[in-house]
């Protein structure tokens, strides 16, 4: 109990002291979009709301603000930060994750995302590789 508050607690402050350092001026929704091959604006998707199942806590989910924050959680640790997108391709950045000590074989691979794409109503989650560690369902 002792290592989760000295381990918990400074990192639960530091993610606040980050969102609270957020300027809001990263492109959320309402951002610009990439732009096509012809140089026309390509539209943005729409990954503002809820991805997963956010009423089982055990269950990795996201949910993108339209001020470009980002919060869920990999089923065990909270996860908050920013995104921005261009075309369908999510991007996230600042992230923050709570450090709990999760059951054994439990699965956070949502921890590791560092990207997404939007395929309708499937967002595709990327590591730092741009290899593919899992999908949530709008």
């Amino acid at each position: 109990m002792a290592l989760i508050r000295r381990v918990l607690l400074p990192v639960l402050a530091g993610a606040l002291l980050l969102g609270a350092c957020g300027t809001g001026s990263g492109s959320g929704a309402g951002g610009s979009g990439g732009s096509g091959g012809s140089g026309d604006p390509t539209p943005a998707a729409d990954v503002t709301g809820a991805w997963g199942d956010t009423a089982d806590p055990e269950a990795p989910s996201l949910d993108f603000s339209p001020d470009g924050r980002v919060s869920g959680t990999d089923g065990c640790n909270r996860l908050m930060g920013h995104w921005s997108i261009s075309g369908n391709r999510v991007t996230l950045r600042d992230m923050a994750t709570t450090l709990m000590a999760c059951p054994p074989g439990m699965d956070t691979w949502l921890a590791a995302g560092a990207a997404a794409d939007v395929d309708g109503g499937t967002l595709r989650i990327y590591d730092q590789s741009g290899i593919e560690i899992g999908v949530l369902e709008r």
